[in-house]
């Protein structure tokens, strides 16, 4: 198995963080390897299209173009991806990094897809099937429907023996769309009927089920990471707990909820599933934790890298993306190490966005008149542009994400907030969460770690009024 040229299905950030793994890559004296952005028309003269070896336009040569993503497009990017010569792909996260169909299309045309196989993808893109995945195994599971639920009779039922409050979940949902909450019987025909319609709309599948909902949970996170012959790394925990409207905003390694033996069993029911799955690449295994009951239960998998996997290679000191071109070409993890590097000290990732608070968070893109980023101690910085770039109203509005490592969490924190205050981003036209990110790092919840999945939606919900400027 070998490759060359890397066709980068993704842009900004992302993009970045490719070019500077294979850039390292090269410098270090592996096989030789260019990389080659597809970009769109707004993003002619962005940092990830001046960076890489080659570019290739995809989509309507049209800056103002606000259609359907070509990213999205499977029929262009095959278009681009011949252009481009490409006999790899690496999709990083979002577009059709979690598309089966996409990686088949690889497939299909010679091309290897860095990540998992697309029948790993489906099987464990599927809520429901990687359920059943994790009850073979024994990974622990709060209580469920045990498969599909197809209408709203057999929802009662089903409820009845769950019992409430529980979660309505779409098999096909993500990012927060076609998930309720249901607190009563009284409940439950409404979260039913806008969880299977809303997946319909998004996903194109209104499939749902029902699981018991996790009262004060913590999200927590095994990032996985597996080769051909079965080995598989489980390089940390991370805490993702704060979160706005299922969105993460806040993300650490490792958490302060979990003990040795509740991180133990999360690793070692993390590395099961995936080699049942027969999982390779990187991948993160995904559960809520109840610290007062101690109820661990699976959530699902998701078959890509995360954006927050800088605070694991923090405290790990891996490059996980060089990780997976090296898996891609076929090599073990045995050939880099006996067994997986353990974590020390404590990181934490802030996402500066170009979003205003005052406005419930809407994008606010323009052109980037000024652009100052942190440095020093402790302080690593991913970012996809610079004073000058765009940040365009037809993709996300990350900025760059700041991630602080510190000897314990303390210092992480205290870290990221001296980080965070000698940040600068002025954009003509728009604003940033800045003012935000450095008022929720010193609210007393957050300082001493005690916040779970619905503590900042709570927040707002008691009128809490996020700072749009310090």
């Amino acid at each position: 198995m070998s490759f060359s040229r890397i066709a980068i299905v993704n842009r900004g950030e992302p993009a970045m963080r490719l070019i500077h793994a294979v850039r390292e890559w090269n410098a270090a004296g592996g096989p030789p390897l260019r990389t080659v952005a597809l970009y769109t028309a707004v993003d002619r003269r962005a940092m990830f299209v001046r960076e890489a070896d080659e570019a290739v336009l995809i989509g309507p040569d049209d800056p103002d173009h606000l259609g359907p993503s070509p990213y999205l497009d499977h029929a262009e990017l095959e278009r681009g991806l011949k252009v481009a010569r490409a006999d790899a792909v690496w999709p990083g996260w979002g577009f059709v990094s979690e598309k089966a169909e996409f990686a088949e299309l690889c497939r299909d045309l010679g091309i290897t897809f860095i990540g998992p196989s697309p029948e790993v993808m489906r099987d464990l893109g599927d809520k429901i099937a990687a359920k059943r995945l994790a009850e073979r195994v024994g990974v622990p599971l709060a209580a469920w429907s045990g498969g599909p639920v197809a209408d709203l009779a057999e929802a009662r039922e089903k409820a009845e023996g769950i019992g409430y409050p529980l979660m309505v979940k779409a098999t096909a949902g993500g990012g927060g769309r076609g998930i309720r909450k249901v607190t009563t019987p009284d409940d439950l025909a409404e979260a039913f009927e806008r969880a299977s319609s809303e997946a319909a709309k998004t996903a194109g599948d209104a499939t749902v089920f029902l699981e018991r909902a996790i009262s004060g949970g913590r999200h927590v996170e095994v990032q996985v990471v597996a080769d051909a012959s079965g080995d598989v790394w489980t390089l940390g925990i991370r805490d993702c707990s704060v979160q706005r409207r299922n969105q993460k905003v806040i993300e650490e390694s490792a958490s302060t909820a979990l003990d040795a033996e509740q991180e133990e069993l999360l690793r070692s029911s993390a590395a099961e599933l995936a080699r049942a799955a027969g999982y390779v690449n990187a991948g993160t295994v995904e559960f809520l934790y109840e610290p007062k009951e101690r109820l661990l239960s699976f959530l699902e998998v998701n078959t890509r890298l995360q954006v927050e996997h800088p605070v694991t290679e923090a405290c790990t000191g891996v490059d996980i993306v060089k990780l997976q071109l090296h898996i891609a070409l076929g090599g073990k993890l045995v050939d880099i190490a006996a067994e997986a590097p353990a974590g020390t000290g404590h990181a934490i990732e802030a996402r500066l966005t170009a979003e205003d608070p005052e406005r419930e968070f809407a994008p606010a893109p323009g052109l980037i008149e000024h652009l100052a980023l942190p440095s020093g101690p402790g302080i690593r910085v991913d970012t996809g542009v610079a004073t000058g770039d765009l940040i365009p109203p037809q993709f996300d509005s990350m900025i760059a994400k700041i991630i602080a490592w510190g000897r314990d969490r303390t210092e992480a924190r205290a870290r990221l907030l001296r980080a965070l205050r000698q940040t600068a981003a002025v954009i003509d036209g728009g604003t940033t969460n800045k003012a935000f990110l450095l008022d929720l790092l010193q609210r007393p919840e957050l300082v001493s770690g005690d916040t779970d999945t619905t503590w900042l939606d709570g927040l707002m919900a008691q009128g809490y009024t996020p700072p749009r400027r310090l």
